[in-house]
């Protein structure tokens, strides 16, 4: 098999060549047809988070060691199954949830392994799509991808699911009423416009490049602002009425949070969904004065993956661009994703290296 792996933080991914892997009882051996490369990798390339004030958090801390094959976004074709693997067989086309957790204790088996603190996610713990084969464990974390051509479907593993999720946290009566208010209209952003809109939910964009804005009015955003400008709070607070009740920050930086904040309602909620970095300071009084909401959201569960790819089935794929390149392409993908030059997403299709 051949990957594309980490094996220096900072440095050009190399190519690897490694024996293929057998599968054991209940894992599943997926040829790779399509990986998307995600926004998240770029930390995992550098080998940290910012976390502000001069600090970072390193890899090690997650428990992420080097070589790694990165790619969390996978769909894969089945090539070889565990004598224990029930429910997939050879020639099987499924996409592979990449947040999977130790399955044992109670964040487990309530279903939200995505949380569990001993994770085993694809790409970040275990060895990721960057790669010719991909080993699952299990093949409760592969889903049929129906009528979705793999480049189409991989994204929603990681920028569909996270998505999903932030959006999941508002109440479902105020999304019906309110629009959304969606910092960053990256791929993930992209993915938040569309999916909202399947969900009945309006949308209003906030980015600082126009490119972006372009493409997320085209996704169907009811309004685009310009997230530098020097009265972007007061755009968002008249475009919403008053004030946002609901907001996503796809970015996560210190600057994009403020204005999360800023921008809300009394009574409104702030999702933080991007690792950008940096920190924030937010006046105490401010959480009871403004009963406001402040919180984070990783990813997906496996519920949601189920009920995400429902909803796709039901209205369709969201509409994000989406642009295939060679595996072998993968570190000037992830430069090109460095200096912002993609819009929408890129996905790789290792099976055809």
């Amino acid at each position: 098999m051949l990957s594309y792996d980490v094996c220096e933080c900072s440095a050009p991914l190399q190519r690897m060549e490694r024996p293929t892997p057998k599968p054991k009882g209940t894992e599943v051996l997926l040829e790779v047809l399509a990986a998307g490369v995600c926004h998240s990798d770029l930390h995992i390339w550098d080998g940290y988070y910012d976390i502000g004030a001069g600090k970072v958090l390193k890899l090690a801390d997650r428990g992420i060691k080097l070589p790694l094959t990165m790619g969390h976004e996978n769909v894969g074709r089945v090539v070889a199954v565990g004598p224990q693997a029930k429910g997939v067989k050879v020639g099987d086309v499924r996409l592979a949830h990449p947040w999977m957790g130790c399955g044992k204790c109670a964040v487990c088996k309530r279903g939200d392994e995505n949380l569990c603190l001993k994770s085993g996610n694809l790409g970040v713990q275990r060895q990721g799509g960057y790669s010719t084969h991909l080993m699952i464990p299990h093949p409760r974390y592969l889903f049929k991808i129906g009528k979705l051509t793999p480049e189409v479907a991989a994204p929603l593993a990681c920028s569909g699911i996270t998505a999903f999720s932030a959006l999941k946290k508002f109440d479902p009566k105020v999304l019906k009423d309110e629009p959304v208010v969606i910092i960053g209209a990256g791929g993930v952003g992209l993915m938040g416009v569309t999916l909202a809109k399947k969900m009945g939910a309006k949308t209003i964009v906030v980015d600082i490049d126009p490119v972006k804005r372009a493409a997320a009015k085209k996704a169907g955003a009811s309004k685009v602002i310009d997230g530098s400008a020097a009265d972007a709070v007061a755009q968002i607070q008249k475009a919403t009425g008053g004030g946002a009740w609901s907001v996503i920050d796809f970015v996560g930086s210190s600057a994009t949070v403020k204005l999360a904040v800023d921008s809300i309602i009394k009574g409104g909620s702030v999702v933080v969904v991007g690792l950008f970095g940096g920190d924030i300071t937010v006046p105490t009084p401010y959480l009871p004065m403004r009963a406001m909401t402040l919180r984070g959201s990783y990813v997906g569960s496996l519920s949601e993956m189920k009920e995400l790819l429902a909803l796709v089935s039901k209205k369709g794929a969201p509409p994000v661009p989406i642009k295939t390149r060679k595996l072998a392409d993968v570190n000037q993908t992830l430069n090109d994703l460095r200096e912002g030059k993609i819009v929408g997403r890129v996905v790789l299709e290792p099976a055809a290296a």
